[in-house]
């Protein structure tokens, strides 16, 4: 039996969000890649994580759209390990993971992978220089049949559909421009994509190795993908353990890691980071109404983290060039764990590069 503490102390450590400084070949989050969404996404993940991302640039990381169509962080020189990895595991789990564009391929008698690689052929025909997403859009749109398109109510315009567009991008060779918004695509420099990925960077080891214990169910909800096929690429070397009455896997390798002493760390989590990312948010926040105010429909908070536990929510609320944190405790917080939030309260503002107006802990 291995109760939350312990699994969510295994998580602080394997993601290496107890650690004080460390660099990004070091970082054993960017084998699953770091989702970069909002102001306070990729770098900021990396850099609670102690990596100096002042130091890092487009020479060091590249940005792709990858798991669940969403941006990610990745170090450049694994681009194509990370390209294998991310490939559908089948036709079917290429449909799952392109949602309803499935359907009208389907209809039209197109195979989801060999659509996607349709797609990817004519985006890289396209892109032989940086082009904004929606002029790629556009492009597509005037060059692909009927089955890949369909008509978007709020531009009033013809597009492709959005997820066989964002997820054909790495089989192109794509990347996405780092700090543009809309984003701009350009071709990866001597791209080519590894004919299988290593262990580190295969996605279900991966997940197992950082958000363990867990189920088939987990990674496939995790990746979009179906249970059948996660469970046909289960690793052989795990060993079982109950978690709140459940039968999970762990990598045998991290066993021992499991009764490893509690973590001594505070982090303001932002909003989409992996540790957020977990599929059992049970096991992250047992409380039904925290975990719905922590994962809300719409516009996310990040979360406290203090010595492996999740106590509260934040927000950034900016002004000009002050940043406040608004801070929602869900327990009383001691004097030495508020100072701790205001230290990293100060260090996401040195982040942002805005002085920092104040913590306002609610009560």
């Amino acid at each position: 039996m291995v109760d939350q503490r312990q699994v969510m102390n295994f998580r602080v450590r394997a993601q290496q969000l107890d650690r004080a400084e460390g660099t990004l070949d070091g970082t054993a989050v960017l084998d699953i890649g770091v989702q970069d969404t909002g102001p306070d996404g990729g770098r900021w993940a990396l850099a609670v994580r102690g990596v100096d991302v002042s130091a890092s640039s487009a020479d060091d990381l590249v940005m792709l759209w990858t798991v669940r169509g969403a941006p990610h962080l990745y170090r450049r020189a694994d681009v194509g390990q990370v390209a294998a990895a991310v490939e559908p595991f089948s036709d079917a789990d290429a449909g799952k993971r392109i949602y309803d564009a499935a359907r009208p391929l389907k209809a039209a008698g197109i195979g989801n992978l060999a659509a996607l690689d349709e797609v990817a052929a004519r985006m890289r025909d396209i892109v032989t220089e940086p082009m904004v997403k929606g002029d790629v859009s556009g492009r597509l749109a005037a060059v692909m049949p009927e089955p890949y398109l369909r008509f978007c109510r709020p531009c009033d315009a013809t597009h492709l559909y959005e997820m066989p567009f964002r997820l054909a991008a790495v089989r192109a060779g794509l990347e996405l421009r780092l700090d543009t918004s809309p984003p701009v695509l350009e071709r990866i420099a001597g791209f080519r994509r590894a004919a299988a990925p290593g262990d580190r960077f295969d996605l279900v080891r991966a997940y197992l190795r950082l958000l363990g214990p867990a189920t088939p169910r987990h990674v496939a909800d995790y990746l979009d993908a179906p249970v059948k096929d996660v469970k046909a690429r289960w690793p052989d070397d795990v060993v079982e353990v109950t978690v709140d009455g459940e039968a999970r896997s762990l990598l045998a390798a991290d066993a021992e890691a499991l009764e490893s002493a509690d973590v001594r760390a505070t982090r303001l989590l932002g909003p989409f980071d992996l540790f957020l990312q977990a599929k059992d948010r049970a096991t992250l926040v047992p409380d039904a109404a925290r975990a719905k105010e922590l994962w809300p429909v719409l516009g996310r908070p990040g979360a406290v983290l203090v010595d492996g536990e999740l106590v509260g929510t934040w927000r950034p609320r900016r002004s000009g060039r002050t940043l406040k944190v608004a801070v929602q405790p869900w327990r009383t917080l001691s004097a030495a764990t508020r100072a701790a939030v205001t230290e990293q309260a100060e260090r996401l503002a040195a982040y942002r590069a805005v002085a920092l107006g104040g913590v306002e802990f609610a009560t």
